[in-house]
């Protein structure tokens, strides 16, 4: 593994300002196209593949859902994996051991056995390749958001780990588009064999993310601290539950609300539309998509907000926006009409969602310092990320079940409360906007936390 020279800090040049932040947002848009690719398949496709013909669809759907739940579980543990040596040895190399890993398994689901042909085992071997996938997204997110934040000055961080962040978005819309696209084959040629096209696709989109990660160089933050020596030789996570409990906690809970809305929207919503007969399957897959590109530029515009006001306001901010719309929206989901329709994914992706996650890698960011950071970061989003995004298919398939005749209602009481809980974190939270304050912030948290234990 190559670890980098501690010998001086590097400078943060325009030049490799601009050349980290292409790296950090076209390796994490294809990341999360191969990872949210198997999210929009799960309740259009694999039910009906990866099951036995014998089960019923309901059934089906909820399997596959659980399948997608195992991905985000793993995600902590590949955060944690990832950020033990991120944090040692540098976060370029992580990166690109991250992205082959996803392109690997996105291209083996793309050619993967039916239920039909290899029985029990596909399923078996679905979950597998899954948790490759979170193990790989899990240390994706954090590093892709630190080679971006961690290139700029302290007064341009919350726009620049944005542009990692806007990754996301990005990889939905090309996944939900390539889906959507090939969504518009005849039914029996969509389930045999044009679903597996855009995951085959991803070995393109890998070779290119490969060269720029390549091409990058270290983290001028990493650089400057191993110079220092303050890169230790102990074991991160320990330190991280030891000097940041606190941080850790208010982190998962601020992430976990938005990360919500995010899967909902990306999974449950898509589905759930064209089973109301009011859009059909590509209509939707093309709503989505929409939506998410609007996404990609909402994300850095709030958090450029954050840059300028501060992390607390705008998530703040965000808070009160998710709870006054969510209503609202599940009404328009729920109006039978498509310009309704397409209107609600546009409140729920670049409003509701963008206004509270925009600022998100800033807010997590600067909870850490630098020989920490990776795997704090890394840790914190991904417990979120299971917490919220993990769950809310599954827990939005219940909701609508339950027998009280509130449907969507019940979501979105559900939503409010993970808000409300996100809003007490973010306030809860010290304001960390600048390195003098986010340091003032880490030395009082120390002392807390050791009067606390």
């Amino acid at each position: 593994m190559d670890q980098t020279s501690a010998q001086a800090p590097q400078p943060k040049s325009s030049k490799e300002t601009r050349r980290a932040l292409v790296s950090s947002f076209l390796g994490s848009t294809v990341e999360y196209y191969d990872f949210l690719l198997y999210g929009a398949a799960a309740g259009l496709v694999f039910p009906y593949l990866f099951f036995s013909e014998d089960m019923d669809p309901t059934l089906g759907m909820a399997l596959s859902f659980v399948i997608l739940l195992a991905g985000y579980i793993s995600r902590p543990i590949g955060g944690i994996l990832f950020g033990h040596f991120g944090d040692k040895f540098g976060r370029k190399n992580m990166l690109f051991i991250t992205l082959m890993m996803m392109g690997v398994v996105s291209i083996a689901i793309g050619l993967m056995p039916t239920y039909s042909t290899i029985g029990v085992a596909a399923p078996i071997i679905l979950v597998l390749l899954r948790v490759v996938q979170g193990l790989a997204v899990g240390g994706e997110w954090a590093g892709a958001t630190l080679m971006a934040a961690e290139h700029v000055s302290e007064d341009k961080r919350g726009f620049a780990a944005s542009i990692a962040v806007t990754g996301g978005p990005t990889g939905s819309v090309l996944a939900t588009l390539i889906l959507g696209l090939f969504a518009g084959l005849p039914e029996e040629a969509f389930l045999s064999w044009g679903w597996r096209i855009p995951f085959l696709l991803s070995a393109a989109l890998v070779i290119i993310g490969l060269y720029l990660r390549y091409r990058v160089t270290e983290s001028p933050d990493f650089v400057e601290a191993q110079a220092k020596g303050e890169v230790h030789t102990g074991v991160p996570i320990m330190r991280v539950l030891r000097k940041y409990k606190m941080s850790s906690i208010y982190g998962i809970l601020a992430g976990a609300g938005p990360l919500f809305m995010q899967a909902l929207l990306a999974v449950f919503m898509v589905p759930y539309v064209v089973s109301t007969g009011a859009v059909d399957r590509q209509t939707a897959l093309m709503m989505l998509t929409a939506s998410s590109f609007v996404h990609i530029f909402a994300i850095p515009f709030f958090a450029s907000l954050s840059d300028k006001f501060g992390r607390r306001p705008v998530m703040l901010a965000g808070a009160a926006i998710s709870i006054t719309l969510v209503f609202p929206m599940f009404a328009l989901f729920n109006s039978g009409s498509f310009w309704l329709i397409a209107l609600a994914f546009m409140v729920g992706n670049p409003i509701i969602q963008a206004s509270m996650y925009g600022p998100i890698g800033a807010f997590l960011a600067e909870k850490f310092e630098t020989q920490d950071r990776y795997t704090g970061v890394s840790l914190t989003f991904q417990l979120g990320s299971v917490l919220g995004a993990g769950t809310a298919p599954l827990m939005a398939t219940w909701l609508v079940a339950l027998d009280n005749g509130w449907g969507t209602t019940n979501i979105a009481i559900f939503f409010i409360f993970m808000i409300v809980l996100a809003a007490i974190s973010v306030i809860l939270s010290k304001e960390t906007r600048g390195r003098k304050e986010r340091t003032e912030f880490r030395a009082k948290e120390i002392i807390d936390d050791h009067v606390s234990n």
